[in-house]
């Protein structure tokens, strides 16, 4: 039996903060006290909070391909992206994978597979600080990709698919603006190659993307895996959302669909960059005004780990009718009960002990330790 316990610790716990201590036996948490535990770890007043939990991260991605046509080792990539994840205070992580070949990535088959294949090995001989799971970002208007969805949603270790549609005309790119000012510079295009590379997109998604929709959705349903809709924009968005038995709304670009999406009882998902920027880097709408209204439940790094902590501690000052406990839970509880991941996201007798140690000084939090079920991994 291993058993240590934390005191004088400032305890975010679902609905209040106290001054008090946590203890931990085999992995779970056992107590919290309101008083201080003698022979126990002191935390001269930090915060402990629940690990983070990421459900959409594209950061794995960004190791194991660092530059244009460049691959990494992707066991090598994953430990450098889990040792980032882990020090930013996330013990739960989807990490996103994307499936669907096109003009932009070329043929991904092989690269889908070494990253999943990387995971699997790598937390099967402990090489992995959090605890790591598979997001599969369906990429609709493609041509192989119900088919890659159907040669790896199976693996246990995939937990959760989303269905994109970047097509440049509708969702986060409604206007060709945003699309044309990204594309055209990333990957240097005149105005006559992007104008034609805006055509070959419009016409894939026609090919395309309502076949690999059905498809996709008829295979997750037999297996029981949960699904996101992405980048909502309007009413019949989240209508077809709700009706495809999604769970969560990761996303959503106007107050309309994140209003529709809530009160449906989706899980609306915004990006934790959004609220530290304070706007959307699209020109969409900010995560802070869905916080206000009510309608945020859950927040993602998206493409900075750290992000998630600065957000669950900035968001609080940013919009007065969010709490503390609330934020936090945000990054822990939401997207925990979204995932159907129902042993971990709080501080309660019988959770899993996945904790962070927290300084908080200035805007900008400290990540002090980290503990993934009660064994320190950062």
């Amino acid at each position: 039996m291993s058993e240590h316990a934390f005191s004088n610790a400032t305890i975010v716990l679902p609905t209040e903060v106290i001054h008090g201590s946590v203890l931990v036996r085999d992995g779970r948490i056992t107590d919290i006290d309101r008083s201080d535990t003698r022979a126990a770890e002191d935390f001269e007043g930090d915060y402990i909070i629940p690990g983070l939990v990421e459900l959409h991260t594209d950061h794995f991605e960004s190791h194991y391909r660092p530059r244009p046509g460049v691959t990494w080792n992707a066991i090598a990539a994953l430990q450098s992206h889990d040792a980032q994840i882990a020090g930013a205070g996330i013990t739960t992580v989807f990490d996103a994978v994307r499936i669907g070949s096109d003009p932009e990535v070329g043929d991904i088959t092989a690269d889908v597979a070494a990253m999943i294949e990387a995971i699997g090995e790598a937390d099967a001989s402990d090489r992995l600080r959090a605890d790591h799971h598979i997001h599969l970002r369906c990429e609709l208007p493609t041509p192989d990709a119900a088919d890659h969805f159907e040669a790896h949603c199976s693996n246990p270790i995939v937990g959760l698919a989303s269905l994109m549609d970047h097509t440049p005309g509708q969702r986060q790119y409604t206007t060709l603006e945003h699309y044309t000012a990204y594309y055209q510079k990333k990957m240097r295009l005149s105005d006559a190659e992007m104008a034609q590379f805006i055509a070959d997109r419009k016409a894939e998604h026609d090919r395309y993307s309502d076949g690999n929709r059905k498809r996709i959705l008829r295979r997750g349903r037999e297996i029981g895996l949960a699904f996101a809709s992405h980048d909502d924009a309007t009413s019949a968005h989240v209508d077809e959302a709700v009706r495809d038995g999604m769970s969560i709304a990761e996303f959503p670009t106007t107050m309309e669909a994140a209003r529709a999406s809530h009160g449906a009882g989706l899980a609306v998902l915004m990006g934790a960059p959004n609220v530290v920027r304070g706007k959307s880097h699209n020109g969409n709408i900010s995560a802070a005004e869905l916080a206000k209204a009510g309608v945020l439940d859950v927040l993602s790094s998206d493409y900075v780990p750290f992000a998630l902590l600065v957000a669950a501690f900035l968001l609080p000052q940013r919009v007065a009718e969010i709490s503390l406990p609330q934020a936090i839970g945000m990054v822990t509880a939401g997207p925990a009960a979204a995932a159907h991941l129902v042993d971990r996201g709080e501080i309660a007798i019988g959770k899993r002990a996945d904790l962070v140690r927290v300084t908080r000084t200035t805007s900008v939090p400290v990540v002090r330790s980290v503990w993934r079920e009660g064994r320190r991994v950062s």
